[in-house]
Formats: C-alpha cells, sequence, structure tokens
C-alpha cells in the first residue's frame, strides 16, 4: 500500500470484513474465525501466534536496533449474538460506517493495521518492537486475557488501548474508574402468608432494606457510584420469601477506594435475625488512575495528532477497558485511541467516516515517537 492509497475506501473494506466475520464473546467456534481472519489480514506484515482464544502479532517494522516493545491492545469479541448482522447489516450512510462491534472495536483494530503499514511505507524507524494483542473475552470480564494482558505489559514500555475515543470529538482516555462486582443473598425462613405470617422471615424485606443501606454507599463527590442493578427473589406472593439477591455494580475512581466499599459490604449485618446475610465478589478491574507516565503519552499523541491538523483532548470515563489492569501495573496506558463515532452495544453503533485517517496518521506518528 502507497501512502497515496491510504483512503477512507481502502481502511473501510478491511473494516467491513471484520465486522461482518461475527464474534460474539459465548461463541468460541466464531472468535477462532475472526482471529484467523484478523491474522491472515496481516500476511507477511507481522508474525501472529495464538495464546489460548487470543491472538499476538509482532509487526516488522523499519529501524534495526529496537530495545523493549510497546503493545497494541484491543478485542475481537463483541456483544451482539450471532445473527446480528441479518437486522443490523454493515453499510456506508451519512458519513459514518454502520454496523455490530464497528466502533466497539473493530475499527480501531484496523486503524492500527493501517498505522504499521504507513510507517513501513514511508521507512519510518521504529526504536522498539510493536506487538498487537487481541483478546476474545474483554466484553465479559476478561477472565482468561487478564494473565495475558499483564504478562504481555510487563515487557513493554507503553501500552496503547484501541478502544473507541470519547464522544464524537474522539477525546482519548487517560483515567477510567475500577470496576466491583457483588452479590448479597439473603436467607430467610418460608412460612404460608395467610396461616403462618409471624413465622417467617421474609428475604425479600430483608433484601429491600439491605439495598438502601448499599446504595447509600454511593458517594457522587468522591466519584464512588453503588448501583443494585438486579434483584430476585420469593416464589409466591401467599409464601413469605425464604431467599432473594441483588446484583451490584461498583465503580471507583481511586484504588484505595475499593477497600473502603470492600470493608463496608462485609459489615453488613442483618435488621432481622432470623435472616442471614451472605456477600460475594469484589473488585474486578482496577482504576486507571492518570499518571505521570500516562500524561506524557498523552502529550506525545496530542503532538502527533497535531501534525495531522486534529487539537487532541483528554478525558476520564466509568467504564473500563483492558486497559485498566496494565495500568494498574504502573505501565504507561493511553486508552481511547481507536474510532470516533457513537452507539457501542446499541443499535445505532456507527464510526465518523471523516475520522478515519487522522487516527491512522495519529497512531503511527505516536508508535515512531515513543522513545
Amino acid at each position: 500500500m502507497s501512502t497515496e492509497m491510504l483512503t477512507v475506501p481502502v481502511v473501510s473494506r478491511l473494516i467491513q470484513t471484520l465486522v461482518e466475520c461475527e464474534s460474539p464473546s459465548d461463541s468460541p467456534a466464531d472468535l477462532r474465525r475472526f482471529m484467523e481472519l484478523l491474522a491472515d489480514s496481516l500476511g507477511g506484515e507481522a508474525t501472529c501466534r495464538r495464546s489460548g482464544t487470543h491472538l499476538l502479532c509482532t509487526f516488522k517494522l523499519p529501524g534495526r536496533k529496537k530495545q523493549g516493545q510497546v503493545t497494541a491492545l484491543g478485542h475481537g469479541d463483541t456483544v451482539w449474538p450471532l445473527g446480528t448482522l441479518a437486522t443490523m447489516p454493515y453499510r456506508e450512510e451519512a458519513g459514518r460506517l454502520w454496523g455490530p462491534g464497528v466502533l466497539d472495536m473493530k475499527a480501531g483494530l484496523a486503524f492500527f493495521i493501517f498505522a504499521m503499514r504507513l510507517l513501513r511505507e514511508r521507512d519510518i524507524p521504529v526504536p522498539h518492537h510493536v506487538i498487537l494483542q487481541v483478546n476474545s473475552d474483554e466484553e465479559t470480564g476478561s477472565h482468561t486475557s487478564r494473565a495475558l494482558t499483564e504478562e504481555t505489559a510487563r515487557k513493554s514500555k507503553a501500552i496503547l488501548v484501541l478502544e473507541p475515543g470519547t464522544g464524537l470529538t474522539g477525546k482519548l482516555k487517560t483515567a477510567r474508574k475500577g470496576i466491583g462486582d457483588y452479590r448479597v443473598r439473603v436467607r430467610g425462613v418460608a412460612s404460608h402468608a395467610g396461616v403462618d405470617f409471624e413465622k417467617g422471615a421474609s428475604a425479600v424485606v430483608e433484601l429491600a432494606k439491605q439495598i438502601q443501606v448499599i446504595a447509600g454507599f454511593t458517594d457522587l463527590r468522591r466519584g464512588i457510584t453503588i448501583n443494585p442493578g438486579t434483584v430476585q427473589g420469593g416464589t409466591r406472593s401467599n409464601v413469605i420469601a425464604e431467599s432473594a439477591e441483588t446484583h451490584v455494580d461498583m465503580r471507583i475512581p481511586r484504588l484505595r477506594d475499593a477497600a473502603m466499599i470492600e470493608k463496608k459490604f462485609r459489615r453488613l449485618k442483618p435488621f432481622d435475625n432470623r435472616c442471614t446475610l451472605e456477600v460475594t465478589g469484589g473488585l474486578n478491574r482496577p482504576p486507571m488512575e492518570r499518571t505521570k507516565g500516562i500524561a506524557s503519552l498523552f502529550r506525545l499523541a496530542r503532538v502527533a495528532a497535531a501534525e495531522v491538523g486534529v487539537d487532541l483532548e483528554e478525558s476520564a470515563t466509568g467504564g473500563g477497558s483492558d486497559g485498566n489492569f496494565t495500568a494498574a501495573l504502573g505501565i504507561p496506558t493511553l486508552d481511547g485511541l481507536g474510532a470516533v463515532g457513537e452507539g457501542a452495544h446499541a443499535a445505532h453503533e456507527s464510526i465518523l467516516t471523516d475520522r478515519i485517517i487522522d487516527r491512522i496518521e495519529t497512531l503511527a506518528r505516536l508508535v515512531a515517537r515513543i522513545p
């Protein structure tokens, strides 16, 4: 590919190929097919290997002396079930590319491939090895990929996360909240609601009181949010409920907040001493806190973007990514380097076509500029 061939239609063809290869998180066969397609699309540009269901590709780039490595981090799985293309087909319309997974985050993978092609075409020396790691379970909690991500990160001088940027201006992400997941189960005493009402101890009533306490753990001033998202309990209206549970989402901006919230969950006590409580879960993704290393990496990206006429901004978000794991290890991590668009996980998922080229150019220049 010559530099002149870096056009929206050329890039869009690869994005379409990736989007039309459906890869839901819960379908190992389709994820395997997607990873094979992605590796094949690189041809001789990189050496790829599988690690379980995940993919690692080392690019062949100009420059003789290479010290250390820079890792681009992405995922190939999507939240969309197999067959979504039938009702939500890939299309190009109204200055956008549409389709399941186009924003989150198949376009980002395509952008990075083309960015590396630019470096080769322009014969720009890259002072480090460049790895692309594509995980297969990011959307479901990264349970099998986390160890690999952390292993790769420890060998890296910087991590570039190919998740979409924030909003329709494509702000990069220099901070992300940590994510926790708790379940609170209540065991009560069942009885007939009409005949033996006083002999029962309602797990539903107990849980309702506990939910009020749990919701009170939210501290918006500190950026801490606690959401009892689902509730289940009881069997019939004429039975005093024997069991009930709630599934709770926790978001924290600082790692030290996790221990404080953990203590609050573990200190929960029954209002009705005939009931018992069971609390499970905890922190899943540590927060990505903005460090000096992350700030320095953002400044490099900002200079790279300015060279192609873009005033790049930064943002913080409540959502998590695999970049949370790498930042928590102290590795400079810059997130949101993928596509610019909206509608992740929604029917209007799409990316802006007029932001394709500048994102690729920024990625290429950033990779070459990292010392």
